[in-house]
């Protein structure tokens, strides 16, 4: 049986959906994006792959961390970027001999 869609009884609680719908998407967007890079980085072979993604996922994290999107706070945002760090550290580095 399907739920009967309600009206919102004011004007106040329409504006409210559709804020939360703006938001919703807005986060479901930068999340996505984040975690598109993070794949990326996570699957590179060498530092040097991965060293072309790491600016751009550190932009994200940090603009999400101060518009507070998708759940970034700026701790959270940090723990990425120190976990993004070790990684790093693990890949093989080339040489440029």
């Amino acid at each position: 049986m399907a739920a009967k869609k309600m009206t919102p009884p004011n004007k106040s609680c329409v504006k409210r959906l559709r804020q939360a719908a703006k938001a919703n998407a807005a986060n479901r967007s930068t999340r996505s994006a984040i975690r598109t890079s993070l794949g990326i980085v996570r699957k590179a072979q060498s530092q040097e792959e991965a060293l072309k993604e790491v600016p751009r996922l550190y932009s994200m994290l940090d603009k999400a961390a101060i518009k507070s999107r998708a759940g970034f706070s700026k701790n959270r945002a940090s723990n990425y970027k120190s976990k993004v760090g070790k990684l790093l550290n693990k890949l093989p580095a080339v040489s440029a001999s």
